[in-house]
Formats: C-alpha cells, structure tokens, sequence
C-alpha cells in the first residue's frame, strides 16, 4: 500500500468492444434462456372419438368426390368443345379438298 499523498490515483479501467459484445451476449442468452423456461406450453390435444374420427373421415371423403366429379364435369365439357372444334375444321379441310380438286379437274383440261 502507497502512503505517499501525493501519487496519482489509478485510471478507470475502459471496457473494450469485445467485453461488451460478450456482456450483450450473456444478458441475450440468459434472456432466451428464461423466456424458453417460462413460455406456455400447450396441453396435450384431447382425444377424437372412433365415431368422430369416422364422420370426419366420410366428410372429407365427400369433399373429396365432390372435387373429382367436378373435374370430370370441366374435362367431359372440354371435351365436347374439342370434338365440335374438330368437327368444323373437318368440314372446312373436306370443303376445301374438294375446291382443290374442282380446280386441280379444271387446269388437267
């Protein structure tokens, strides 16, 4: 121990930037840390009934086959849209073979 009066007393201590990233960080973790201790945590669901299980299961069934029919519903349209489409341009390529073959008589003369 220095008894001598008149010597300058010690300079504060800084912190550097790395001891306050490992404070922070130490006050973060402890801060996660508690929040995962404290939080709530849900009970378990309660139990669905065979019977309930069952009703779910038909209605889900339903929707399901509610959806497949309206697709085959949209396909058979689009379908019949197709076959039209096809048919008018059958009657307009046999219509036009036949102009060629007026015109292809026509120029053998």
């Amino acid at each position: 121990m220095n008894t001598n009066l008149n010597s300058p007393m010690p300079a504060a201590r800084s912190w550097s930037s790395e001891s306050w990233a490992a404070i922070a960080g130490a006050i973060g973790s402890t801060l996660l840390l508690a929040r995962r201790l404290l939080s709530f945590r849900a009970g378990r669901p309660e139990s669905l009934g065979r019977a309930d299980f069952y009703a779910e299961l038909a209605s889900l069934k339903d929707q399901v086959h509610a959806g497949q029919l309206a697709i085959l519903e949209r396909l058979d349209a689009n379908q019949r849209a197709l076959l039209a489409a096809l048919e008018r341009h059958g009657d307009r390529i046999n219509a036009l073979e036949t102009g060629l073959a007026r015109v292809d008589e026509r120029t053998r003369k």
